[in-house]
């Protein structure tokens, strides 16, 4: 990885060393979990009420960490990838039985990353450069929840306005991408099969319409908008609405050579994940918060 020393730590700079801090006073609280034992609609509700990509799996009688799930893995089983064999093998391919008799556990991650409320900054970042992680549940030395970290909270807590370094330094230039034309099931498939949450949506002749997310999807199905969209209560259905009904034409914009701290202020400001970079009208890359994050503590 382009962050990492040649002994396979990152090499922080500075600003690590200014900006220091422990899990307890960096996390988020309240933090919203799940159970094993909440169906996937329960869970999926509650993502699209509080907005968030990831939901610790705790146990309900003394709220140890138990596991996690991730918008990712309900875009897996919503037919993106190997989890919707479940949809397929249990359920038949039927919307609401998949959706309402299928528990979290089926689809969680039961070994997660973490912190304890007692770690320090350069050891959060660290953990999640090293595990290719956006989000860490932080937890007393019992395994009890305490809140949750996520690439946003610290993006925020190291920005500064000018840092020395510029958006096409730290930006993916190979923007993965869906046609305006394309389809939800297009949209699951590619998000899994390359590993991102964000797709520009790209008209024919290369204007960007908008953008889908992981959280797009989350939100279709945890608001129950789905429903709205469906008569035979069936995937293949689902697969087929517009990608454009999912997605949304709301998206923001920066230039290659800004500071990435600019970057980092207009994410905080308009509460994005993601910035599209445009030179001359033309789009040629995308920078997330795990790109600014990596800057800022390389720098």
């Amino acid at each position: 990885m382009r962050w990492l020393r040649s002994d396979g730590k990152p090499n922080f700079g500075d600003r690590i060393h200014r900006r220091e801090g422990d899990a307890k006073l960096l996390a988020t609280r309240p933090v919203h979990t799940t159970t094993r034992t909440e169906t996937i609609l329960e869970a999926l509700e509650k993502m699209a009420k509080y907005n968030v990509r990831v939901l610790p799996v705790v146990n309900p009688a003394n709220q140890k960490l138990e596991g996690i799930v991730t918008t990712m893995d309900f875009v897996n089983y919503l037919g993106g990838g190997d989890y919707y064999n479940i949809v397929v093998n249990r359920h038949g391919g039927e919307l609401i039985s998949a959706l309402r008799k299928e528990c979290v556990e089926s689809i969680m991650n039961p070994n997660p990353y973490f912190v304890t409320v007692t770690d320090r900054l350069k050891t959060i970042i660290e953990k999640m450069v090293l595990n290719n992680v956006g989000v860490l549940p932080v937890v007393f030395a019992d395994g009890t929840i305490w809140g949750i970290i996520t690439e946003h909270d610290l993006v925020r807590h190291l920005a500064e306005k000018i840092v020395g370094k510029r958006v096409e330094d730290v930006m993916s230039k190979n923007v993965i991408y869906i046609p305006s034309s394309a389809t939800l099931g297009d949209a699951l498939k590619i998000m899994i099969k390359y590993g991102v949450r964000r797709l520009p949506i790209v008209e024919e002749g290369g204007r960007v319409w908008g953008m889908i997310t992981a959280k797009d999807v989350v939100k279709f199905f945890g608001s129950h908008d789905v429903f709205r969209y469906t008569t035979t209560n069936r995937f293949e259905e689902v697969h087929e609405i517009p990608v454009k009904v999912v997605g949304t034409p709301v998206y923001y914009t920066i230039e290659p050579k800004a500071d990435i701290g600019k970057a980092a202020t207009l994410m905080i400001e308009k509460n994005v994940s993601s910035l599209l970079v445009v030179e001359n009208n033309k789009l040629v890359g995308i920078v997330t918060e795990r790109d600014i994050l990596y800057g800022l503590a390389t720098t």
